[in-house]
Parts: C-alpha cells; structure tokens; sequence
C-alpha cells in the first residue's frame, strides 16, 4: 500500500505565500513523475504542477506559470509546492499523486488539504 500525506495547507490572505509537503511511504513503488492537482468549490479537479522524478523536469498549468514552484526531495520521497502571489482563485482542495510510469495514469492520491485564499 502506498501512502501519500500532504500537509501545509490553510487561509491565507491574497498576495501571500503557502508551501504544501507531500511524502511518500509504503512499499516498494515506481515513481515517475509526481504532481499536484487542485479542486476548486464546485469545479473539476484540475492539474497544477508535476516533476519528474529522476531528472528533476518540472512543468505548470498556465494558471500558475511563475507564481508556483514544485520541487522535490528523493531521499525523503517528499514532492513540495511553493506558492506565491496567491489569489483567491487557487483556493481549493490541493492533492498529490504519484504517476508510476511514462505511459501511465497518476494512480496514488493523497486525501488532499485545504487552501483557501481570502480576498
């Protein structure tokens, strides 16, 4: 079983900062890219930003291009996602998830955490 465990999420005003922590434990898995995913009140969940694990190549929705920053740790299978110049837009429940494979689907999921950004 693998567990991911997000943490770093809460309220914060408009034009601040948050930074989430997603680690992963559990037996031995395939980790290709990791990323996070974002659901808003109301809307589909939606993709944010992923890296990959071994070579460290990052990519962002356009929603987020320079504001945000995913990075990781491998020796503590920990992904992080900075975030900046927050907007009342980016709030929603934000979710890691591991993508085994090139070719696969994201298929582990954290239980995500709240964020919420007060205009």
């Amino acid at each position: 079983q693998v567990q991911l465990v997000e943490s770093g999420g809460g309220l914060v005003q408009a034009g601040g900062s948050l930074r989430l922590s997603c680690a992963a434990s559990g037996r031995t898995f395939n980790l290709y890219n990791m990323g996070w995913f974002r659901q808003p009140p109301g809307k589909e969940r939606e993709f944010v930003a992923a890296i990959n694990w071994s070579v460290g190549r990052t990519w962002y929705a356009e929603s987020v291009q320079g504001r945000f920053t995913i990075s990781r740790d491998i020796a503590k299978n920990t992904v992080y996602l900075q975030m900046n110049s927050l907007k009342p837009e980016d709030t929603g429940v934000y979710y890691c998830a591991i993508q085994p494979s090139r070719t696969g689907q994201y298929e582990y999921w954290g239980q995500g955490t709240q964020v919420t950004v007060s205009s």
